[in-house]
């Protein structure tokens, strides 16, 4: 059996199709598609009609790739951008009526204990006692447990694109004054998750999503085609010059740098400013990058038939089930 899920989040769509034998999801197929949709949303988050139109193609695309390959089941969602979103119901029956696919949402919370169980299987138990960091678009997901689920999850507002569109508006690169009110924020929003009282000292941190990789690659980390099993860290000491260089060059500057992808090239200074705050304010001098995050996450709690229902999206047979025509 075959089966895919289908990311819809705040740049890119992304598919991920896994054998489900065997216990573990080894990708047979991958694809995505760029919708820039963060660029589509309005001063309130609503999603606009250019964003809500690249969105439905994005997804019939998803569709069309999930009928080459075969897909027995599909667990499809949007994260951040249009499950927050105040038009999100009209966002999500435009798709449905465009691509046949019915996008489901995840709440944060789910999010981060998803993202902690791929954490721990990609690890295993020597692990010990874990702290997992993953910056997304919209979101930070911080979560701290000993078992296959966290004890403790939370999620705040301070998603890498999210923070970009909120406070380093002015410029390209942005003013000084603008970088300061965004280090203030986080450094508030970092005493939240601090208080809380609940993270012990870690055995190990570790750091999911693509805004950690990147981050680990300007500080030296080997470059992602050298596969998965390549060990690397992202320390605290060598991203606050990061920061300061970011926070120099424009977007186009940004893209030259080792590991920037284009896309992610003007947000990667709030994420920069994110990771420091909050492995400053949790005391964590280094981070191991994990590979594995939400989606491997979704499909390990589907084979190993933990609660396959979250939130409210479930998985579905695919090609959907049609009704049988009558014969008259």
């Amino acid at each position: 059996m075959r089966l895919a899920v289908l990311d819809v989040g705040s740049n890119t769509v992304n598919l991920l199709v896994s054998e489900a034998g065997g216990g573990l999801p080894l990708p047979v197929h991958t694809w995505k598609l760029r919708t820039r949709l963060a660029e589509r949303l309005g001063p309130d988050g609503t999603i606009a009609p250019g964003g809500r139109r690249r969105l439905v193609r994005a997804v019939a695309a998803a569709a069309g790739e999930m009928e080459r390959a075969g897909v027995d089941g599909l667990f499809a969602y949007a994260t951040a951008s249009v499950r927050d979103a105040p038009n999100r119901d009209h966002v999500l029956g435009e798709v449905e009526k465009g691509s046949g696919i019915r996008l489901g949402t995840l709440s944060g919370l789910e999010e981060a204990q998803l993202t902690f169980l791929a954490a721990r299987r990609w690890l295993g138990w020597s692990a010990g006692p874990m702290l997992l960091l993953d910056i997304g678009g919209g979101t930070l997901e911080v979560a701290f447990g000993r078992d296959r689920l966290p004890e403790s999850a939370l999620s705040l507002p301070l998603g890498a694109g999210r923070l970009t569109r909120e406070f380093l508006r002015d410029g390209d690169p942005p003013s000084g004054q603008s970088l300061r009110e965004l280090r203030r924020h986080v450094r508030e929003q970092v005493r939240r998750i601090a208080a809380r009282g609940s993270w012990e000292s870690p055995h190990t941190a570790v750091a999911a999503s693509k805004t950690f990789q990147q981050l680990a690659r300007l500080t030296g980390a080997a470059p992602l085609r050298h596969g998965p099993f390549v060990t690397r860290r992202l320390r605290r000491r060598a991203l606050r010059p990061v920061i300061e260089r970011l926070a120099g060059l424009s977007s186009a500057e940004r893209q030259r740098l080792p590991g920037v992808s284009a896309h992610r090239a003007r947000q990667i200074l709030a994420g920069a400013v994110v990771g420091y705050e909050v492995m400053r304010g949790l005391n964590v001098e280094a981070v191991r990058i994990c590979p594995w995050g939400l989606r491997e996450g979704i499909l390990l709690r589907r084979l190993e038939a933990y609660e396959p229902e979250l939130g409210n999206a479930a998985w579905l047979p695919w090609p959907p089930q049609r009704p049988a025509r009558s014969r008259t």
